[in-house]
């Protein structure tokens, strides 16, 4: 494990230059003029050019990349335009409302699903199966920020189960905890649709194999032969979906959090594309980038603990 575990490391930081570089390209190439923003329209032309020159913009692109990967390795990601603080202290304040918030609809997504899917495999053409995969598609099928908005509308507004929207910090968890349900709730039936359906299909197919049947014609009970020898070579292709899944989870949070008004990585960012804040859209993008890569290692380290065989490869 130790060796499949360096060899994914050594990877890792060509991949993060990659998405660094892919980020600033992008970025780069958006138009409008960061400086003519800060400046204001009616600046002097010896104005604009000093600002040009103390963002760095009269540089070129390779100078300009070299200066910013720099900073990002010192931890600086520069400064933000539109709010005068460094991005990495505004991002840093968003991440304490996204990670929470990410790792609430990652639990209850993986509590409904998981078991939702075993007992459907487990009951082929049952009722609970033909309805997990009736629920399956119709989760699917509903956006995020509409599912946002019919759980406001029925949870908040007309039961008054949980707050509307707004987060009050973490003064008082239980309270930050409830302002955090309704969103995580949103990200997480999407995912957990799609997640249990995935985990019928995988557990279902594990099942009809030769192994499933020795196992049950040595008198072994049906719990064990499902939960300790089907559902752990099953979990292979599970773990790929769930990776996948909360991938986009996080992408989903960036939409989630603008409609429930939380001062997470989704507003910081929609306020730096307005406001063309580079810096801070930027720093935004690599953190994000950041996190779906350490996910990703995660799940290919997880490979490595559930089959063996995969560390040789």
């Amino acid at each position: 494990m130790g060796s499949y575990l360096l060899r994914k490391l050594v990877t890792l930081p060509l991949t993060a230059l990659l998405l660094a570089f892919s980020i600033f390209v992008l970025l780069s190439l958006l138009p409008g003029d960061s400086a003519r923003l800060v400046v204001g329209p009616e600046a002097t032309p010896e104005a604009y050019q000093a600002v040009r020159e103390k963002l760095g913009l009269d540089q070129p692109w390779p100078v300009r990349f070299g200066r910013w990967l720099l900073g990002v390795v010192h931890g600086d990601l520069g400064e933000s335009l539109s709010r005068g603080k460094p991005a990495a202290e505004l991002i840093g304040a968003a991440l304490r409302v996204t990670l929470p918030l990410g790792l609430m609809a990652a639990l209850l997504a993986m509590l409904l699903a998981l078991p939702l899917g075993v007992l459907a495999a487990t009951r082929p053409g049952g009722l609970l199966d033909l309805l997990t995969v009736g629920v399956a598609q119709l989760g699917m099928a509903i956006p995020e920020f509409w599912l946002g908005i019919l759980l406001v509308g029925y949870l908040a507004v007309r039961l008054s189960l949980f707050p509307a929207g707004g987060f009050p910090g973490w003064g008082e968890p239980g309270t930050a905890l409830l302002h955090l349900a309704l969103p995580a709730l949103a990200l997480a039936l999407p995912r957990a649709a799609y997640l249990a359906r995935m985990t019928r299909a995988a557990l279902a197919e594990t099942l009809r194999a030769p192994f499933v049947r020795a196992a049950r014609g040595k008198g072994l009970a049906e719990g064990r032969v499902v939960l300790h020898h089907a559902l752990r070579n099953a979990l292979i292709p599970i773990v790929t979906i769930a990776g996948l899944s909360l991938g986009q989870l996080l992408a989903g949070a960036l939409v989630v959090e603008n409609l429930f008004y939380l001062p997470g990585l989704g507003q910081l960012a929609l306020t730096a594309v307005k406001a063309r804040d580079l810096p801070l859209l930027s720093g935004v993008g690599l953190v994000v980038a950041g996190l779906v890569l350490l996910l990703n290692l995660g799940v290919d380290l997880a490979y490595g603990a559930l089959d063996p065989r995969i560390r040789y490869r």
